[in-house]
């Protein structure tokens, strides 16, 4: 089931490292009524080498991971060149020279958001193959949001939900 008009809402995660800001996303894009996760690099997905679950990330997702379709790619280019060409628009959620302030975006669907790595982003060919590049303005000490809390708090405000 999807909220009116987020069928047209994909999410790729690239590079994401632990397993816990996974579920977490899962979980978060399944309340805001996303319809499908691409996972790529080394981001882990719901089922192991032996396709069976993962414990660590159902216990975030709370059922999520089930939910939402996802597939996994080892590389991120293919899927967002194929996408654009369906006439998705690629938002990347990241701190870069070129960002915009999240709060002033206006999404048009179709659309794709990449959110990279922890620590390094979203790598730099990943991101130039980005329509636009949104970040959330820190106004603390720290530089940065977990992945997964920036996700959603980006998320929730730019698709008006």
């Amino acid at each position: 089931m999807y909220i009116l008009g987020m069928e047209e809402v994909f999410v790729l995660l690239h590079n994401i490292r632990s397993t816990h800001n996974v579920g977490s996303i899962f979980r978060t894009a399944d309340a805001l009524g996303v319809s499908k996760i691409y996972l790529s690099g080394y981001t882990p997905t719901p089922l192991d080498r032996f396709n069976k679950p993962r414990k660590d990330i159902a216990k975030v997702a709370l059922g999520a991971e089930q939910s939402i379709s996802w597939e996994y790619l080892d590389n991120p280019e293919k899927v967002i060149k194929n996408l654009k060409k369906e006439g998705f628009r690629v938002v990347g959620i990241e701190q870069d020279k070129k960002a915009v302030d999240y709060k002033k975006v206006k999404i048009k669907k179709p659309v794709l958001f990449v959110v990279g790595n922890e620590v390094d982003g979203i790598d730099k060919k990943t991101l130039s193959l980005c329509d636009q590049v949104v970040e959330i303005p820190m106004l603390g000490t720290k530089e940065s949001l977990n992945v997964s809390v920036a996700f959603g708090v980006a998320m929730f405000r730019m698709l008006d939900v």
